[in-house]
C-alpha cells in the first residue's frame, strides 16, 4: 500500500516538473512557412519538342542543356539566306571590278584630253606666227612689195591653222564629254555597289535573326536548383512562352512570416533570427537574416484562428535561411524568434 502510495506521489511530482518546463519554455516571436524563389522555364520558339530530359527533384547545373526544339525549317532558312547572301556579295566584286574598268577609261580619257590640250596650246602658237606672216604679207601685197600667190599662201595657212585649233576644240570638248559620262556612270555604278552591300547586310542581320531563333530552340536551364515540377513532354509541340517546368534554388530558401507592430522593433533589414523547424525525432534551429520587412501593414493573412485576430495589422517578413542539409522544403511551417524577443502573441498564418 506504501509502496503504490509512493508512485503515486512521484508520479505527480513528474507531472508537475513537466508542466512547469513546458509553461518555461518560451514562445516564438512569428510563424511562418518556408517558401523558395522558383524559376519558370518557358519555350523560346515553336516546334515539336525532340528531347526534354528534366525530372521532378532532379537537381540541374546552370546552362545545362535539358531539351530541343525541332529546328528543321529554320536551319533551311538560315541556307536559303546564306545563299542569297552569297549571290550578293558576288555582285559587289562584280561591280567593284566594274568600277576599276570604268576608272581606267576615264584616266584614259584625262590623258587624251591633256594631251589635246598641249596640242591646241601647240597650233595656237603656230596661229599666232601665221597671224602675223599674213598680216605682214598684206601689208607688203598693199606696198607691191609681196605678190598676190605669196599672200594667197600665207592667208592660206592662216586659215588652216584656224580650222585645226577649232577642230582640236571640237575634240576637247567631245572628250571632256566622255569624261563626264564616265564620271556618272563611275558614280552609278557605285550606288549598285551600295545597293549590293545593303542587301549583303540585310541577309547578314536576316541569317543572325534566324541563328537566334534556332538558338532558342535549344532549351538550357537558367539558373542551378531542384526540379520542382514538369509541363511538358518529348513529343509535344510547343509555342513560345509555354511552360515546361519549374526549378528553385533550394541550397538557400526564404521563410514569409507576419508580426506585429510592437513587434517591428525587433525586426530590422540584416539582423539574425532564428528558426526552429521539426526535424525527425526533435527539434532543430537554423540561423537566419531578415532579407525584406514589407513597409505597408495588413490585415491577418487566412487562415484566421479568431474573430479578433481578423481585425489585427500585421506585417509581412522574409527571412533568408540556408538551407543545410536540405533540412528546410516548400510550405514546411517553422519557428521564428528575432533578437530583440516578441512583446505580443506571435501571428499564425
Amino acid at each position: 500500500m506504501r509502496a503504490t502510495l509512493r508512485q503515486t506521489m512521484q508520479g505527480a511530482m513528474l507531472v508537475a516538473l513537466a508542466a512547469s518546463g513546458c509553461a518555461r519554455q518560451e514562445r516564438p516571436d512569428a510563424y511562418g512557412n518556408v517558401e523558395a524563389v522558383d524559376v519558370v522555364v518557358s519555350a523560346e520558339a515553336a516546334g515539336r519538342l525532340m528531347a526534354f530530359s528534366p525530372e521532378e527533384g532532379q537537381k540541374l547545373e546552370a546552362g545545362a542543356a535539358v531539351g530541343t526544339i525541332d529546328s528543321t525549317e529554320l536551319g533551311l532558312e538560315r541556307d536559303q539566306l546564306g545563299a542569297q547572301r552569297q549571290a550578293n556579295a558576288s555582285r559587289v566584286n562584280e561591280v567593284d571590278q566594274q568600277v576599276a574598268v570604268l576608272q581606267a577609261q576615264r584616266l584614259a580619257a584625262t590623258a587624251q584630253r591633256d594631251a589635246g590640250r598641249a596640242q591646241r596650246a601647240s597650233l595656237d602658237a603656230q596661229l599666232e606666227v601665221s597671224r602675223r606672216a599674213y598680216e605682214r604679207t598684206k601689208r607688203l601685197f598693199d606696198q607691191q612689195a609681196a605678190t598676190a600667190q605669196q599672200l594667197d599662201q600665207a592667208e592660206r595657212d592662216y586659215r588652216v591653222l584656224e580650222q585645226q585649233v577649232r577642230a582640236q576644240d571640237e575634240q576637247i570638248a567631245a572628250q571632256e564629254h566622255q569624261i563626264a559620262a564616265q564620271g556618272s556612270q563611275i558614280d552609278a555604278t557605285r550606288a549598285q555597289r551600295k545597293t549590293a552591300l545593303d542587301q549583303v547586310a540585310t541577309a547578314d542581320a536576316q541569317i543572325a535573326r534566324v541563328s537566334e531563333r534556332v538558338r532558342k530552340t535549344g532549351v538550357r536551364n537558367p539558373v542551378a536548383g531542384t526540379v520542382l515540377a514538369t509541363y511538358a513532354k518529348a513529343g509535344e509541340v510547343v509555342q513560345p512562352g509555354q511552360p515546361l517546368y519549374k526549378i528553385a534554388d533550394l541550397s538557400s530558401v526564404e521563410i514569409r512570416a507576419y508580426v506585429g507592430e510592437r513587434q517591428l522593433s525587433a525586426v530590422r533589414l540584416g539582423s539574425a533570427a532564428q528558426v526552429t523547424v521539426d526535424a525527425g525525432a526533435g527539434r532543430q534551429s537554423l540561423p537566419g537574416t531578415v532579407a525584406w520587412v514589407s513597409s505597408q501593414a495588413e490585415f491577418t493573412p487566412t487562415p484566421i484562428q479568431t474573430r479578433e485576430e481578423r481585425a489585427d495589422l500585421v506585417y509581412a517578413v522574409k527571412i533568408r535561411v540556408p538551407n543545410t542539409g536540405d533540412l528546410l522544403r516548400i510550405g514546411m511551417p517553422v519557428d521564428v524568434s528575432f533578437g530583440g524577443g516578441a512583446a505580443e502573441s506571435p501571428v499564425k498564418k
